[in-house]
């Protein structure tokens, strides 16, 4: 094979990988299911479902059961009364007298509350239903940040893997090349020197190369904590370079729109703002429509022998209750949930503007990237032919060994670089299309290139 053809395969293999090569798509699939920090987060949005319950319940009318036992004594008196009964007459200046002194007692009682006006529970049911809500969008974010995060750790395996690639190519190069001066050497066709700078040449790559593993082993165990993938593979993402780049101005609004984290931001705002209206107002009033029941039991001796005291009670209607004077805890309050307001405020401005310096940031990185990246395949294709002109000038005497080595390391480098470049592309568009609420699994697989 010539090495012509040997080049184009190795440009080949920058942007392709072989099959058996686990692909961005199928990482997330398994992140989902073993990703730990989407796992908490999964957690979270199960629990903030349920304040959508809490807030129906509310409303809902509370019955309680309450019972009691123990000990009790009793002493009632009553002088002056008048008192009637049938075939006796009537009698004043009558006096009444019980005592019960330890003697057993015992309450059974129910309690039935339906809620007619409330305003804090009004805001609690609001409150719940927000906290719900944000819920669900802090879950849709928690899933944008992992299919990020995994995209990350894919794409630093990929590049690597290419790292380890280049280095052994260049390794065996330089291997050959050492070999060939000590055989010219010998036949006093090339200095020793010449032999000592491939050999220090061939070392220094033998140490990158095992730094370069390294690397990838660790950014190996990386994804295979997140994705439970005993040995991951990864292969460069594809740089479309055909896909249109939409204005500044419309993912700007799109993350404006879209993007969970001022979503969340919103809510807050909201949630602040129900806050604050439950210290204003009708505060603290309340109308209930209450029922109770209740059977009350004290039995023993006393003073004048052995009693029993029996009470059975009944109610039903309105209770209403206004706070009349809280000692100035109500004002405080007030204020308290005011500031809070202008801290949420304030939090979503800042939020916003930290969004539009992200979307700038990207946008601008996908622009200068492709400059970048073309300067690079062109810089690729000049140290491809330098070195195949060196090759040829050494061969006829007119470059050293020397020259050849460093055109062999200039051509790893540019590799390198142009592997990198384009995989920052791609994170890039990744980065942008998260910040607009764009990111899912169709946009994965065609940075995989398994789209269609």
């Amino acid at each position: 094979m010539s090495r012509s053809s040997l080049t184009l395969l190795a440009l080949a293999a920058l942007v392709c990988a072989p099959a058996s090569a686990t692909s961005l798509l199928d990482a997330w699939q398994a992140a989902q299911a073993h990703d730990r920090v989407l796992a908490v987060a999964r957690a979270e949005h199960a629990a903030a479902q349920t304040k959508r319950e809490q807030a129906s319940a509310l409303w809902r009318p509370l019955v309680s059961l309450s019972g009691g036992a123990g000990v009790a004594s009793s002493q009632t008196q009553m002088n002056g009364a008048q008192f009637t009964a049938p075939g006796m007459g009537t009698s004043s200046g009558v006096d009444f007298a019980t005592s019960i002194n330890g003697g057993a007692s015992a309450r059974l009682a129910i309690t039935a509350q339906q809620p007619l006006f409330d305003r804090s529970l009004e805001t609690n049911r609001e409150k719940l239903n927000l906290a719900a809500d944000m819920g669900v969008v802090a879950w849709h974010a928690a899933q944008q940040e992992a299919m990020l995060r995994t995209a990350e750790r894919y794409i630093a395996l990929a590049v690597a893997g290419e790292r380890v690639r280049v280095t052994r190519s260049q390794q065996d190069a330089v291997a050959r090349a050492a070999q060939e001066a000590h055989d010219r050497f010998k036949l006093g066709d090339l200095p020793v020197t010449d032999t000592h700078e491939a050999d220090a040449a061939l070392a220094g790559l033998q140490a990158q190369l095992a730094a370069a593993e390294l690397e990838a082993a660790v950014k190996r165990q990386a994804l295979a904590d997140s994705t439970a993938l005993p040995q991951p593979t990864a292969r460069l993402p594809v740089l479309r370079a055909d896909a249109a780049l939409q204005p500044i101005e419309f993912w700007l609004q799109a993350a404006e729109t879209r993007n969970p984290q001022l979503r969340l931001a919103s809510h807050a705002v909201e949630l602040a703002r129900q806050a604050l209206r439950q210290h204003q107002g009708l505060a603290g009033t309340s109308v209930n429509l209450v029922a109770q029941a209740g059977h009350d039991v004290l039995v023993g001796s006393g003073d004048f022998g052995r009693a029993s005291n029996r009470a059975t009670n009944a109610m039903v209607g309105v209770q209403v209750v206004i706070p009349l004077y809280t000692g100035g805890m109500r004002g405080a309050q007030e204020k308290e949930a005011l500031h809070l307001l202008e801290k949420a405020q304030a939090q979503q401005d800042a939020a916003r503007e930290q969004v539009a310096a992200q979307v700038r940031a990207a946008w601008l990185g996908l622009q200068a990237g492709k400059s970048r990246v073309a300067a690079l395949e062109q810089a690729l294709k000049a140290s491809h032919a330098r070195l195949d002109a060196t090759r040829v000038g050494q061969s006829v005497g007119d470059r050293t060994t020397l020259d050849v080595l460093n055109a062999e390391n200039e051509y790893a480098s540019a590799s390198l670089r142009l592997a990198e470049a384009r995989s920052a592309q791609v994170m890039n568009r990744l980065r942008l299309a998260a910040l607009a609420d764009e990111l899912d699994e169709a946009l994965l697989a065609q940075t995989s290139g398994s789209a269609p």
